[in-house]
């Protein structure tokens, strides 16, 4: 599953360089998901969703940092456990019950962004 950072983030940032998808931005800001990826132009994601890698998305979250749940693979294929939660000081990087994938998805999806990684 995803990890989702919840209302009691302090806004601290500690996270967000720990990504290695970066999949984390902060509150109000634009993502892309060709940021950190090796992702360009239009795209199929694992999920089956079309889009293009290039252009801008809404902001998950106007007012704390957010994760885009399209790119987190919780860290699987590059750390034992998601590092955005190991360095969090108020333990507000937990999983989203919502979006529960296997560790093959989350894999596949590393894969997807990163295939020379």
């Amino acid at each position: 599953m995803a990890i989702i950072i919840t209302d009691e983030c302090i806004n601290c940032g500690a996270c967000e360089p720990e990504c290695p998808n970066t999949a984390i931005y902060e509150g109000a800001d634009d993502w892309r998901y060709k940021d950190g990826t090796s992702l360009k132009g239009k795209i199929v994601l694992p999920s089956g969703k079309e889009v293009d890698a290039d252009e801008t998305q809404e902001p998950i979250s106007d007012e704390i940092y957010y994760i885009a749940p399209d790119k987190c693979t919780e860290c699987m294929g590059f750390h034992e456990v998601p590092q955005c939660a190991e360095v969090c000081p108020v333990d507000c990087c937990v999983p989203d019950e919502n979006i529960v994938e296997t560790e093959e998805e989350l894999l596949a999806k590393q894969k997807f962004m990163h295939p020379d990684g």
